[in-house]
């Protein structure tokens, strides 16, 4: 560039800027005239403005910092939380930790715990009253000089006044009595006991003159224990022997017992109720069952128990002795050194989801004793000398009951079978009788009972027992001119079919045949009313004497009965 262009530049941008200094002043004027802002103030409210957005941006500026500054606490806060979280897990960890590994103890504990809160507290136990009150009468073709329950093998033969004489009494001296205890031990272990009582004791003073004051009779006093979780069950104390049929396992209260109103229930039933101890096992599921016991023992015999009874001449038996302490000195007790031991078992097989059946089997074991004297020059031939003399006895026995028809028909049948078994038979003939040598016999017997109860209405029972007790003849033989034994046929009868005479032959056999009902006639919140009737009819037949002559003899008994069954 040359400097004339130069100054030609100049001065050409000099006039320019006059002319707009003149332009703007003109404008100047023009806004001024018209009452428009000028250009200045324009400039001045562009500046406000830039400053008030530069305040706004400042404003949005401090806002931006204050939100990064909370940013950054909550960052922080939420940074000590999760930390704290994660210290709290650890502790929490730590716990379980030690709490696993204390776990044992704690189970131990709690199982303690429930244990001890499962005992039965003092006075925590389960009592149930029973029992009724009955009304009863009894009437019989011949004499028997009985109550209630009748005397089966002493019904007179011919030669016995009482045997035309007849019989009725009126009597309450079977109402009864009971009491069941019951606690658990544990959930597994159950203790109980069982008493029951009657008032067919006759003391010496009872009597039917005045006041009829007979005394109280124990029937049941035992305790029972338990163990489920073992299947094993314990009985002490005076109760049904172990001979007698069960109707449910061997449980004690379930057995099956004639349902006559003749306290003596029934021929051929087999049973004692006696002091025992008795241990039971039950398996599959209570399907089978196996028991023991030992019971106490005492001996019939078949002649009259005078504590010396006579054999061969210079021989003699001392077989019993009159009671001495606390044994009534009225009556003779037999010589026994060991109790009877009874063994049974008892099957009810599942059928059909019941268990309609059951069958048992049971032995008996028995031992008799004596002391025999042997005098000089007797007439077996052996040295003078005093003796004991000890004899076994056995039996061996069964029964069943079934339901044929459930609710409406039910069958049973029991028997026993052995030597020196009598006692166990309601007949209450002979165990044994004395040898020639002194030495007691036992006698072979057979007995047996069935029977069925058909429940005709709800409220109605119809029952009948055909029972058999039956011996055989034992220990005959002569001596010289003299004959012994139980069922001579030497002996000479003939007197037996005069009355007045002097007979006393040896029972061979007992049968009955009973017919009986039971109508609940009443059932209500007070308890409930029962009436009975029974027909009895029995048949004595003793062993054949010289001739051919064989006593006979029968009685026919009538019974009825109300009972009042409170509800407790």
């Amino acid at each position: 560039m040359t400097i004339k262009t130069s100054l030609l530049g100049s001065a050409a941008l000099g006039v320019i800027c006059a002319l707009s200094m003149v332009g703007a002043a003109d404008a100047a004027a023009k806004h001024k005239a018209s009452g428009e802002p000028s250009l200045a103030e324009q400039v001045k409210q562009l500046q406000a403005t830039v400053e008030s957005l530069e305040q706004t941006v400042q404003a949005q500026a401090a806002a931006q910092q204050q939100a990064q500054a909370t940013t950054a606490q909550q960052l922080q806060d939420a940074q000590a939380r999760a930390d704290a979280a994660t210290a709290a897990a650890k502790s929490a960890q730590a716990k379980l930790d030690m709490q696993i590994q204390q776990i044992p103890g704690t189970v131990q504990s709690t199982v303690q715990s429930t244990v001890q809160a499962s005992l039965p507290k003092p006075g925590n136990v389960k009592i149930t009253m029973g029992g009724f009150a009955a009304a009863e009468s009894v009437y019989r073709s011949k004499q028997n000089v009985s109550d209630i329950g009748s005397n089966f093998s002493k019904i007179p033969y011919e030669n016995n006044p009482l045997a035309r004489l007849d019989e009725s009494r009126f009597t309450a001296r079977q109402s009864r009595l009971s009491v069941l205890v019951q606690g658990d031990v544990n959930p597994t272990t159950h203790a109980a006991f069982y008493g029951e009582f009657d008032f067919l004791g006759a003391a010496q003073t009872a009597n039917s003159n005045e006041s009829n004051s007979y005394n109280p009779r124990i029937r049941h006093v035992y305790g029972t224990v338990d163990w489920d979780d073992i299947g094993v069950h314990l009985l002490a104390g005076q109760n049904w022997s172990l001979t007698t049929m069960n109707g449910k396992g061997i449980t004690p209260r379930n057995e099956v017992i004639p349902a006559t109103i003749e306290a003596q229930y029934a021929v051929g039933f087999v049973w004692q109720r006696t002091p025992q101890i008795r241990i039971v096992k039950d398996l599959m599921d209570k399907q089978l069952w196996l028991a023991a016991s030992l019971e106490n023992s005492q001996t019939t015999f078949g002649a009259a128990p005078t504590g010396v009874s006579a054999t061969a001449a210079g021989v003699t038996a001392n077989t019993s002795a009159a009671g001495i302490g606390l044994l009534a000195n009225v009556n003779n007790f037999s010589y026994n050194q060991v109790p009877d031991a009874v063994v049974k078992a008892a099957f009810e097989p599942d059928i059909g989801g019941s268990r309609p059946l059951h069958v048992e089997a049971f032995g008996v074991f028995r031992q008799f004793y004596d002391r025999v004297t042997y005098a000089t020059g007797n007439a077996l031939g052996l040295p003078a000398q005093i003796t004991n003399k000890t004899t076994e006895g056995s039996g061996f026995g069964g029964g069943l009951t079934w339901t044929v028809v459930p609710k409406i028909l039910d069958v049973q049948a029991s028997g026993l079978t052995g030597k020196g078994i009598g006692r166990y038979g309601s007949g209450q003939l002979p165990d044994i009788i004395p040898g020639t040598d002194g030495s007691l016999r036992p006698i072979k017997e057979t007995m047996y009972l069935v029977g069925a109860t058909l429940h005709a209405t709800p409220t109605l029972d119809l029952y009948t027992y055909w029972g058999q007790e039956k011996q055989q003849a034992t220990g005959v033989t002569q001596i010289g001119t003299t004959f012994f034994g139980y069922g001579n046929p030497n002996a000479n009868l003939a007197a037996c079919l005069v009355e007045g005479g002097a007979c006393s032959p040896d029972t061979k056999q007992e049968s009955q045949i009973n017919f009986g009902l039971w109508d609940r006639f009443y059932q209500g919140k007070f308890g409930n009313l029962r009436i009975g009737l029974q027909y009895s009819h029995i048949e004595l037949e003793a062993f054949s004497g010289l001739n051919g002559v064989r006593p006979k003899t029968n009685d026919d008994m009538f019974f009825t009965s109300f009972r009042y069954y409170p509800s407790f």
